[in-house]
């Protein structure tokens, strides 16, 4: 199963990536500010959720992978960790400004909750990065990959929540915060951009 290193290195890089500034995160801070936190709340849980659905096409996905080929299964990996260090290096080049004064249209929040679970699933960019990040946490043993990727979802998703949450619940004052701030979002982009390259490199160094 997950080791105590792998497990934190998971939840660090995943809690600098879902603060790095995206269409999910200011989509909860703007609706947030435009129609209060019940609505920012119900967004974030859609968004959640959402991730939860793309882990279990991860994992069946790369299980019936791996069931067919080991090598495939590690060709995948060492794909995805360039992946990763594409994406890093396009964060570090950001501008990384973050905008927050378009305004929404009020809807319901149970509206605003499925809409977001099914932008989150449609999403295909959600998809690739599920099964390019996720691999990079498992340890060797193949009979437990599957449950160590279920394990690594539902902390995702959880940590997804709770952020995403905390960024709806606070929209208000962290709106006219990043409003005075406008290049946070450039700092935020580095720092995670650093981890994905870091992430990368570690797959493709020899020996790994």
């Amino acid at each position: 199963m997950l080791d105590p290193t792998r497990l934190s290195l998971f939840c660090a890089a995943s809690i600098a990536l879902i603060l790095t500034p995206g269409p999910d995160n200011i989509y909860v801070l703007t609706r947030g500010i435009a129609q209060g936190r019940l609505a920012a709340l119900a967004a974030a849980s859609g968004f959640a959720l959402g991730n939860l659905v793309h882990t279990l096409f991860a994992i069946l996905g790369l299980s019936a992978l791996l069931a067919s080929s080991a090598t495939l299964f590690g060709l995948v990996k060492l794909v995805g960790g360039g992946y990763l260090i594409w994406i890093g290096v396009k964060m570090l080049r950001s501008a990384g400004t973050i905008r927050t004064e378009n305004a929404l249209p009020a809807v319901r929040p149970g509206l605003i909750f499925r809409q977001s679970i099914v932008a989150n699933i449609l999403n295909p960019k959600v998809a690739v990065f599920f099964i390019a990040f996720f691999p990079q946490f498992v340890s060797a043993d193949a009979d437990a990959i599957p449950l160590q990727m279920l394990l690594l979802g539902c902390i995702f998703v959880v940590l997804v929540l709770l952020i995403f949450g905390l960024i709806g619940f606070f929209a208000g004052s962290l709106g006219a915060w990043l409003q005075r701030r406008p290049r946070t979002g450039r700092w935020l982009d580095r720092g995670a951009g650093t981890i994905l390259v870091a992430l990368g490199i570690r797959l493709a160094w020899p020996g790994r």
